[in-house]
């Protein structure tokens, strides 16, 4: 397939792995990248030289194009960034921050730059930024999400009709049919979460992903929002979250309560109970673990027989 996506990124297919904390290590992103879609690297939960370790395995596992998800609230961002220019990468993604903060600095080194929004209005300023192409996410995705609880399918033609660049769609995808939606509706191609959490290769927990493919509808929701706004399975802890809420918590109560590390806790480590469990709503149609490159190869397959049903209507 070839669109704008593809020849952005010389990739095969417009399939992009998104770069999810504690699961979006070097052997998931590879592996997507060997199967034709673009892999990205997960830096939000890398210390600086995991990071470095990362990228070399990944460029030793790989020899097609693969990225770098940056979320920009995170701590040590400008080290982050001088080891990207430092080995060589040549796709970054950023996101939970102002594209205007690195977007110049990244393309004087010939990096192609995306940023990830929830919002038109920041549609609209990532490309003034001069990004390369946007990532619109809707609120069905899993992990931070965007305030307004716009849908995907809402964000997609309501940015669309207003955006120059290439835009990708994210946010409730993990199927051959919702792709073809997403790019019915304007995108350019797709970014996919969760499905990728149930894949071999995720580095996230085997209790965690036994999870995601357990869980059904109306399994996760989103909440935080005086903090961040975060999708989470429900769990012992969202259940704490909730009764905080009924006695009338403060915002410095719910930072107590979340603590440090919780995501680490339940899907990297595997706490089930007491650790942040981020993932979308997807997940309730997600029934199986299996290799990247098998979810790339579904997804393409389902891709085309939807497209040739649609044709005959």
């Amino acid at each position: 397939m070839n669109n704008r996506i593809t020849e952005l990124f010389d990739i095969r297919y417009p399939i992009i792995q998104a770069g999810m904390v504690w699961a979006s290590g070097w052997r998931l992103a590879s592996a997507v990248s060997n199967a034709g879609g673009l892999g990205l690297l997960g830096a939000g939960s890398m210390y600086p030289e995991v990071l470095r370790e990362h990228i070399q395995k990944s460029q030793q596992a790989t020899d097609f194009p693969f990225g770098v998800n940056v979320p920009l609230m995170y701590p040590d961002v400008d080290k982050l960034m001088d080891i990207i220019v430092e080995l060589g990468i040549k796709i970054v993604f950023t996101s939970a921050g102002n594209p205007k903060t690195y977007t110049s600095f990244l393309k004087e080194n010939g990096i192609t730059v995306v940023h990830v929004v929830s919002s038109v209005k920041f549609a609209l300023k990532s490309q003034e930024a001069g990004v390369d192409a946007i990532v619109v996410e809707g609120f069905e995705a899993g992990g931070h999400n965007g305030r307004d609880e716009t849908t995907t399918f809402i964000l997609i033609p309501s940015v669309r009709e207003k955006l120059k660049i290439p835009l990708i769609a994210a946010g409730g995808i993990a199927t051959g049919r919702t792709m073809l939606a997403a790019m019915v509706l304007g995108a350019d191609g797709v970014q996919v979460g969760s499905r990728f959490v149930a894949s071999d290769e995720a580095s996230s927990h085997e209790l965690f992903k036994k999870r995601v493919v357990e869980a059904c509808e109306g399994d996760t929701h989103l909440t935080l929002k005086e903090l961040a706004p975060v999708r989470l399975l429900k769990n012992k802890f969202y259940q704490d979250i909730q009764q905080a809420y009924a006695q009338g918590t403060t915002v410095e109560e719910l930072k107590i309560l979340l603590g440090r590390s919780r995501a680490k806790r339940g899907m990297f480590e595997g706490d089930m109970d007491e650790g942040e469990l981020e993932i979308g709503q997807v997940s309730a149609i997600i029934h199986d673990i299996k290799p990247a490159a098998a979810i790339i190869e579904d997804m393409m397959n389902e891709f085309e027989e939807a497209k040739r049903l649609i044709s005959q209507l």
